[in-house]
């Protein structure tokens, strides 16, 4: 395989806190590589040191030479006047460039160096760079090419800045969080996508089922080391549960050997030989492989909910709508004890709208909500994270509570609580503005389960959260005594958590699906199968008869075809006028001689293009 990257003995640290040390990995041509971490473990650095947009103390980065590279950052930035397709167009690549060049040698009297212009044009396929754009744009629900970037939000920014990496056809991908602020369809079609051709890929991403389609390749970053798993994140979870269980077993060995070396030491006389001297420094290595605190993530964090009634809430005949987009339309629900409901649909279906109306952030159109007594919420949503910036992560917790009620008598302390969520005990004392994304998001959920609730909405609870936390978020939520609404794009967080679904189809369908995500995707496949063996029977049958088992056209063709219909029309009409012009007796001699020559070219044109046409219609039947 052809060497895209090689990074050897890379060391970044921030004041005292050292991110990773003397780590070495390389990536090259068709591997597609995932990097796991927990949050504040330095990814999102990592991707920014190799991508040239941070710094590092030590160590090297090569890239092959002329490599193109796309970077997906965790939050893009643009000008505010561009627009949606100038913001395709904005980050600089060659294609761009040479469309730039193109332009400016068009408004350039006598158009110099054109013909070479046009080569690399046809060579780039810069023709189709717009439509390209449109197309991807489109696929992830951008429609608005005209739409000013400073009108966008931020999960509409991150959508297209992925156009803008994937328009370009890198021969080296980098993205931060690929699936943040993406709906279902929109995953899955990123992920066909990134399956196909040969595409050499490294990212993070917290999605496990985006994780095993996608990568062939795991890097994990911990305790400042890098560890390389050479298969999917299945085979990962296996892997790294063995390097878990033989860490451990060596720190076991290392303790029962360094308590006789230890004794040796206490009785061994100050004058020592040659022999004791060797013995001595091997105590010392021993002593440090003894005394490791080897964390493997693996908390359960067990928590009391108050007690719940068997009446939660009712929503009875709620409408709501704005404009002509109607988000409920005579809905109405009766929510059960313990029941955990994931809600699932398209980006503005109205998903998020629902939650409001339900933690009464906003009013109905008409019809009511009655909510139980004995309800307390718990309440995630995706603009809930605001901190004061100078408090340390402890003072946030113990503003709370001091201590934690688990229930049977057991207690934690603010302390013990975080560390449950992966603080180490030096985190807690940091200040909140030194947290990365992804721990303010631990945090925030932190002081949202400890004020012991007995219904949590959830809302997007898995963006920008590690894996880790996500796995210890998982355990907690199948052990809650409560009941739970999970909004989230998560296939795997859902079919984790969830009995049932409500599923948004858009204008106030609202459908409820008995099952996890799994299994209404397994549904939905069979259900749209049915549909189009059900749509048109008599025409496949036809369409078999009239061709007699020939190929379709490919996507080549079938563009090639619409074009020449396209060009053979606007070659006809220009026939058309060269002939009315000829007969008109008002051309004078060099525009006649011009015309007459232009003629005979036009003729053997359309007899080309023409029998090109009717080359492919035969194959089209």
């Amino acid at each position: 395989m052809v060497p895209y990257l090689q990074i050897d003995g890379l060391t970044k640290s921030f004041g005292d806190l050292v991110l990773f040390n003397q780590i070495s990995l390389g990536v090259a041509e068709g591997q597609r590589i995932g990097l796991i971490a927990k949050n504040g473990s330095g990814k999102t650095t990592l991707l920014n040191i190799i991508a040239g947009k941070e710094g590092y103390d030590e160590g090297s980065i090569v890239f092959r030479r002329d490599l193109c590279v796309g970077y997906l950052e965790q939050d893009p930035h643009y000008p505010e006047e561009l627009t949606v397709l100038e913001a395709c167009f904005h980050h600089g690549n060659t294609t761009v460039q040479l469309i730039k060049e193109y332009e400016r040698c068009m408004e350039t009297e006598g158009n110099p160096g054109m013909e070479d212009l046009l080569a690399r044009m046809e060579h780039e396929k810069a023709w189709d760079y717009e439509r390209k754009a449109k197309q991807i744009l489109s696929q992830l629900k951008i429609r608005d090419f005209n739409q000013q970037v400073k009108h966008l939000s931020g999960g509409q920014l991150k959508r297209v800045a992925l156009a803008n990496v994937l328009i370009t056809e890198p021969d080296f991908l980098i993205l931060d969080e690929p699936t943040n602020h993406l709906d279902l369809d929109m995953t899955e079609w990123l992920e066909d996508y990134l399956r196909r051709g040969n595409i050499s890929l490294l990212m993070v991403t917290h999605d496990r089922y985006f994780l095993d389609r996608v990568c062939s390749e795991i890097i994990e970053i911990d305790n400042k080391q890098v560890y390389s798993y050479k298969g999917n994140y299945s085979y990962y979870l296996e892997k790294r549960q063995e390097r878990i269980e033989a860490t451990n077993a060596e720190i076991a060995r290392a303790n029962n050997l360094y308590r006789t070396e230890l004794e040796w030491m206490r009785r061994m006389p100050q004058a020592r030989g040659h022999k004791a001297r060797y013995r001595e420094e091997a105590f010392y290595e021993l002593e440090k492989v003894a005394k490791q605190r080897f964390n493997d993530g693996n908390v359960k964090l067990e928590m009391k909910a108050s007690y719940i009634g068997s009446k939660i809430f009712e929503a009875d005949h709620l409408y709501k709508s704005f404009g002509d987009l109607k988000i409920l339309d005579d809905f109405s629900y009766i929510f059960a004890r313990y029941e955990k409901m994931g809600i699932v649909g398209n980006n503005g279906t109205g998903k998020s709208t629902f939650i409001k109306i339900l933690m009464g952030e906003q009013k109905p159109d008409s019809g009511t909500i009655d909510i139980g007594e004995t309800v307390r919420f718990g309440y995630y949503s995706q603009d809930g994270l605001r901190f004061d910036e100078q408090m340390k992560v402890i003072d946030v917790v113990q503003d709370i509570a001091e201590v934690i009620e688990l229930g049977n008598g057991k207690r934690l302390t603010a302390s013990q609580f975080l560390q449950h969520f992966l603080f180490t005990p030096e985190t807690q004392h940091s200040y909140v503005y030194k947290l990365s994304g992804g721990e303010r998001r631990r945090l925030y959920l932190c002081t949202v389960l400890m004020r012991n609730p007995n219904f949590l909405v959830l809302d997007e609870p898995t963006n920008d959260l590690d894996i880790i936390t996500l796995q210890v978020l998982e355990e907690y939520l199948q052990n809650f005594k409560g009941c739970v609404i999970v909004v989230s794009h998560d296939r795997y967080f859902m079919d984790k958590v969830v009995d049932h679904l409500l599923v948004f189809k858009g204008q106030g369908d609202i459908r409820d699906f008995p099952g996890n995500y799994s299994d209404y995707r397994d549904w939905r496949e069979v259900k749209e199968q049915r549909e189009k063996e059900a749509e048109k029977p008599k025409e496949e049958k036809t369409a078999r008869v009239r061709l007699n088992d020939k190929r379709r056209m490919t996507f080549k063709e079938r563009k090639e075809y619409e074009r020449l219909e396209k060009e053979i029309g606007e070659l006809e009409q220009e026939k058309a006028d060269i002939e009315s012009a000829l007969c008109s007796g008002t051309l004078s001699v060099e525009e006649l001689t011009e015309k007459s020559k232009r003629l005979p070219e036009l003729n053997d044109l359309i007899d080309e293009k023409s029998m090109r046409w009717l080359e492919l219609s035969e194959i089209e039947g």
